[in-house]
């Protein structure tokens, strides 16, 4: 996320290395290579301007000039004036009313509609609200059936109406539908096109009028950058709407329409998603943003995300057996399964401060544990109880099993043996996966 602007803004940082305080003359270069580096990421060049001029002022502030490492300084200024620009502090997000009514808006291709399933799982799980998924998109059949699946994968209710051209209509139907099943919200994932038209304005300005929704959320691709900042321009001028989503950030992101849609159309962003899978939706926290752009990591956001998945009792019990180093390979099965619900692999560890940097070439497949699975899959349950019990025949017949060499059981077999070494040894460690060193799936 964001990897070549991390690099450039550091890079902009080493100009102040070794100096003693901060001058017109000093900052003078780390202040063009950042506006460079905005620019570079697709940044309008007045915001990235507006930006390094807010950056001097404090920089050259009575408070300041007398601060032990400026280069240390300059780092925190601008983390606070990105996080500024993004839009200060997490924005409030309506679900209040009987039902709550959530219009999703966009163009074609942004993600809407995984979004609009991702938001009923989010609010379904970590709101305890009962969501209804409308499909208003009448002009994409196929549409219909991508909500129809997501809402059976989250177990969550969907209202669709594949004969009626009316998408205004549909809405309507769907919060009659919604109030006699006693869902509590409702989601419309609305039609885009492939550009602005004024059709699809008209309608979903109509859709809008008809239903008096509590949030329109207008979705966006990270990808687009200032492109997706103009778009989202032409929308908050027909809409009016109340936040921004940022989707597919896990992709090549320059960063311009993070850092600029906020100050161009002044709606917070709510939501960043990543991936395709329903629990990648994070609240959007821009001081944690502004940490993660400056290669800082976020171990707020992965602490959090580690809370929602690890049961305080099951973590109990585990404590325990590794306290008598009887951690087994369904315990580390376990483990394994927590871990790939938290979201991407390559995300989370981004989110460790250091990490970022070091893994940014590394390829890290979100199918890098599968290999480690079919391992212990292959195993029968006395076996995953009891390591000290599979033997050289036994590997031979886990190895067949799982379609793997005997020297990928035999790897395996030494690194888990090795972490069991290491959690006997420690007497107080955090719950995590020490020891794992290079994990199928990570190349180079």
């Amino acid at each position: 996320m964001f990897n070549n602007l991390t690099e450039r803004l550091e890079s902009a940082f080493k100009n102040l290395k070794g100096e003693a305080r901060i001058t017109d003359l000093n900052i003078a270069n780390t202040l063009k290579d950042i506006r460079r580096a905005l620019i570079d990421a697709d940044v309008n060049y007045k915001i990235a301007k507006e930006f390094t001029d807010k950056v001097k002022d404090k920089a050259l502030g009575e408070k300041v000039i007398n601060a032990i490492s400026p280069g240390q300084l300059m780092v925190k200024i601008v983390q606070d004036e990105l996080a500024e620009l993004m839009g200060g502090e997490e924005a409030d997000f309506n679900i209040t009313g009987n039902p709550a009514v959530i219009l999703i808006a966009g163009l074609q291709g942004s993600g809407k509609t995984t979004f609009s399933g991702k938001l009923a799982n989010f609010l379904k799980t970590k709101k305890g609200k009962s969501p209804l998924l409308v499909a208003a998109d009448i002009y994409r059949p196929a549409a219909i059936d991508q909500l129809t699946v997501l809402a059976g994968q989250i177990g969550v209710d969907i209202y669709s109406d594949r004969e009626n051209k009316d998408a205004v209509s549909i809405a309507q139907a769907a919060i009659k539908e919604a109030k006699s099943k006693n869902k509590n919200v409702v989601i419309i994932d609305t039609a885009g096109r492939l550009a602005i038209d004024e059709v699809m304005m008209t309608e979903v300005a109509n859709i809008k009028a008809a239903v008096n929704p509590t949030e329109i959320l207008f979705v966006v691709d990270s990808m687009t950058g200032q492109d997706a900042v103009n778009t989202a321009k032409a929308f908050n001028d027909r809409l009016d709407f109340t936040g921004v989503v940022l989707t597919k950030l896990d992709g090549d992101t320059r960063g311009g329409a993070a850092l600029s849609i906020k100050y161009t159309v002044d709606k917070p962003i709510k939501f960043a998603s990543s991936g395709e899978k329903m629990e990648t939706l994070d609240v959007f926290y821009p001081d944690r943003m502004a940490q993660r752009i400056l290669g800082m990591g976020d171990i707020a956001s992965l602490v959090e995300k580690a809370q929602e998945q690890f049961d305080e009792e099951q973590a109990k019990k585990l404590e325990k057996k590794i306290r008598r180093n009887q951690f087994d390979f369904q315990d580390f099965l376990d483990q394994l399964q927590q871990i790939k619900r938290m979201g991407n692999l390559k995300d989370l560890m981004g989110m460790i401060p250091g990490v970022g940097k070091a893994i940014k070439d590394v390829d890290i497949s979100d199918d890098a544990f599968k290999g480690v699975e079919a391992i212990i899959h292959s195993m029968t349950p006395q076996e995953r109880a009891n390591p000290d019990l599979i033997d050289q025949k036994r590997k031979l017949r886990i190895a067949k099993g799982s379609g793997k060499d005997i020297s990928d059981v035999n790897a395996f077999m030494k690194q888990f043996e090795q972490m069991r070494q290491m959690m006997k040894m420690m007497n107080k460690m955090p719950m995590g996966m020490p020891g794992m060193g290079k994990m199928p799936g990570m190349r180079r």
